[in-house]
């Protein structure tokens, strides 16, 4: 393939210029948010927060940081639902320059792990340009890894995403992001990319990985891409049909596997005994909002695109800032990239090319070299349990999982918890994905134990105001199945690792018509 030869040789000098450090994180950042506010000065959003004053604050020499300090006095930090009732939904009805210039003809459909309603969020020519760029650095990181990234790239890219066939509404498009992502690929791409334009466009997720298990064998994969979960359920069809013991005796020279949206630690041991040599992974993290972080080098974290049409602050995930509920409170505090510290968790704000403007996604992320910009994701502001002041993260019940199942030597795909009333105190209650007998009295033992481990306020309310925890152990179906009624089946779909009031109900109720107990003093062992 000599023109795809010729693009990949242009894009390592075009990967080699990004990797040459020309200015600071600081730098960049304050370049990337007068781009934003330069473009969309016009728009309505724009002139209602004055976008030509803060540009303007830019020049002040005697106050260098007076143009944040203008920023982010006069527009307010948006949710979902106040950016999309004050003005996304103008969008939706085909009105031109609300929040960025033009009109909005795409929207992905995203409920996240915690609201049960769809969010159209607005995908602009210009975010998808940023994320397709940012896609490409994707694949020329390979040359930091030490293979031979053309060999690999020129064999055949599988991602496992969602449906391609969008649904037409009066005045746009709406789908999930890798979607509308895929069906939008460079003609170039077209023959590397699996399952192709046929299959990708189908709606039905167990057609769709039938369809993929089925054709697997006449494919040559180099290089996977999806979320860690529903990938581990397609390499298990694929070796169960073709009857072989691993998945390289179908994909030999498959080599490298990107993977986020969740913590893959949990997913690791389970997903490597699906293979048959070691693979390089690739940790990425992209939303439906925008391309947030890649990483470069294997031995490194990955790292915020700094340059690549979004603007970051970050809220000190703190009880200063939010409530126990994970709702920001007003006037929380919000940081420039200079002002953050390593090891602390922050609540992500960004402002896009998609006209989002000082947004709150959800995530928690922890710096961990603080000069490159390297992070990790920690957690959700509303998926950490603290009923009593433990404090628990989605990082720390991810980390205690993982030892647990390696002790116990069992396989554990899926999990979430709930905080629960018990008398007087409090209780944890446990529902772990698990399709082998478990003993859950020592499974309890072991995750108490690492949660305490872990975590030093845990360790004291556990003493003083956890009651106890609950342990309910489920077979992965109907973990999978839940999602399926929830219409969060495939693609970037993810179960909540924390149930609170309505989708606690909802799962229970869920768990009832199915016949499964649900009382906490209930421990469900599959026979």
């Amino acid at each position: 393939m000599p023109i795809l030869g010729d693009l990949l040789r242009k894009g390592v000098e075009i990967g080699k210029r990004y990797g040459l450090k020309s200015k600071g994180p600081y730098e960049l950042q304050k370049k990337e948010l007068k781009k934003l506010l330069k473009i969309a000065k016009d728009t309505e959003f724009g002139e209602k927060y004055n976008f030509n004053f803060i540009v303007e604050s830019y020049r002040l020499r005697q106050n260098p940081k007076y143009y944040y300090q203008v920023f982010s006095e006069n527009i307010p930090i948006y949710n979902y639902d106040k950016i999309y009732n004050e003005w996304w939904h103008k969008t939706l009805l085909g009105e031109e320059n609300v929040c960025w210039p033009g009109k909005v003809k795409y929207f992905a459909l995203s409920s996240g792990t915690s609201g049960s309603a769809s969010k159209h969020i607005p995908i602009t020519k210009e975010l998808m340009k940023a994320n397709k760029k940012a896609g490409i650095r994707q694949m020329l990181t390979l040359r930091n890894f030490n293979v031979d990234y053309k060999d690999i790239l020129t064999r055949g890219v599988l991602m496992l995403g969602g449906s391609t066939d969008l649904f037409k509404q009066k005045d746009y498009y709406e789908g999930d992001l890798s979607g509308i992502m895929a069906s939008k690929l460079p003609f170039w791409f077209s023959s590397l990319y699996k399952p192709g334009k046929k299959i990708a466009s189908i709606r039905d997720w167990n057609k769709k990985l039938s369809q993929i298990t089925l054709r697997a064998e006449n494919w040559n994969m180099g290089y996977v891409a999806g979320v860690p979960a529903w990938m581990t359920i397609l390499f298990e069809r694929i070796i169960k049909h073709h009857k072989v013991k691993n998945i390289h005796e179908v994909w030999p020279h498959l080599a490298v596997y990107a993977h986020g949206g969740v913590a893959f630690e949990p997913y690791r041991a389970n997903f490597e005994k699906l293979l048959g040599k070691p693979l390089i992974y690739i940790e990425t993290y992209l939303a439906s909002e925008g391309f947030i972080a890649l990483q470069l080098h294997p031995d490194k974290h990955m790292k915020l695109l700094l340059d690549n049409g979004i603007f970051f602050e970050f809220v000190p995930f703190d009880e200063h800032n939010f409530d126990d509920e994970g709702e920001i409170k007003p006037n929380a505090k919000t940081l420039l990239i200079d002002e953050v510290d390593e090891g602390k968790d922050y609540a992500l704000l960004i402002s896009t090319v998609a006209g989002t403007w000082r947004y709150m996604i959800g995530d928690t992320i922890k710096f961990v070299n603080k000069a490159e910009a390297e992070i990790s994701i920690s957690g959700r502001t509303k998926h950490y349990i603290s009923m009593c002041g433990e404090h628990l993260s989605v990082d720390n019940m991810n980390k205690a999982i993982e030892k647990t199942a390696i002790d116990l030597n069992i396989r554990v795909l899926e999990y979430a918890v709930a905080g629960i009333p018990s008398g007087k105190l409090f209780a944890h209650k446990w529902y772990v994905a698990c399709d082998e007998p478990v003993d859950t009295q020592a499974f309890k033992i072991k995750i108490d134990f690492y949660l305490g481990e872990l975590n030093d306020d845990y360790k004291i309310e556990r003493q003083e105001a956890i009651k106890d925890i609950y342990i309910n152990v489920l077979p992965t179906s109907v973990f999978y199945g839940w999602l399926k009624t929830q219409g969060k089946e495939g693609g970037q779909n993810k179960f909540p690792r924390v149930l609170k009031k309505a989708k606690l109900e909802e799962w229970e109720t869920y768990l009832k018509a199915h016949n499964f107990a649900t009382n906490p003093e209930s421990a469900i062992e599959v026979a």
